[in-house]
């Protein structure tokens, strides 16, 4: 069983795509963190024409190994190298089969990021779109930078996550929308616990479905 969770920064959807893995016992990735793994192997060259050939070249060597460092990985730096190097057609090609082989291993895995059930699994068993407005995305985000004891400009921040959605959604490169057979869900107004237990209910009524149309 494939599960492919989409949605913009901090909706959420890395924490549903976990608890989805852990409730169903299939692997998970967050693929936001190969991206997050180029962009700060490519971070000396920001700025310069050397940035998108470094970053290349790290996509195509990159391996599990360098998503071992999580605190820099998921700090404010990283999130927005990430969104620098996804808008670099190379960067996401060589990506590409990393996702998919992950996606497709015996028994399947959940993966979350923006474009897993348009691009990487299309043919995912059950596809979720998370959704959140800015502010509380904003204010879920400074939580985790200040648990990691990270300063935290929410002003700052909350334009940030503007700017990386408004670079996610033009990113000729990306397919960063709905499926059309994705199931939207909006964890604005939910904790973890309530959003957790409303993706349950939609993968198990999925799952229900196409288990009652193979049987006639």
């Amino acid at each position: 069983m494939i599960i492919a969770v989409d949605g913009p920064a901090a909706s959420g959807k890395g924490t549903l795509a976990a608890g989805l893995a852990r409730h169903y016992g299939l692997p998970h990735l967050d693929t936001g963190l190969l991206y997050r793994a180029v962009g700060l192997a490519a971070a000396e060259a920001a700025g310069t024409p050397a940035f998108e050939p470094r970053a290349i070249a790290a996509a195509r060597s990159l391996d599990a190994a360098h998503l071992a460092d999580l605190p820099r990985l998921q700090g404010a730096e990283a999130g927005n190298l990430a969104s620098k190097v996804a808008v670099i057609g190379e960067v996401r090609r060589a990506l590409l089969a990393f996702q998919q082989d992950f996606a497709h291993q015996p028994g399947g895995a959940v993966l979350d990021g923006r474009d897993i059930g348009t691009r990487i699994a299309p043919d995912a068993d059950v596809k979720l779109f998370i959704e959140a407005d800015s502010k509380a995305r904003m204010e879920r985000r400074a939580r985790q930078f200040e648990a990691l004891g990270q300063a935290v400009d929410r002003y700052a921040l909350y334009h940030q996550i503007e700017e990386r959605d408004a670079r996610d959604r033009a990113n000729p490169n990306g397919a960063f929308y709905p499926a059309p057979d994705a199931h939207l869900l909006d964890t604005t107004q939910l904790d973890i616990d309530a959003a957790l237990r409303a993706a349950v209910a939609i993968v198990d009524g999925v799952l229900a479905k196409k288990a009652k149309q193979n049987s006639f």
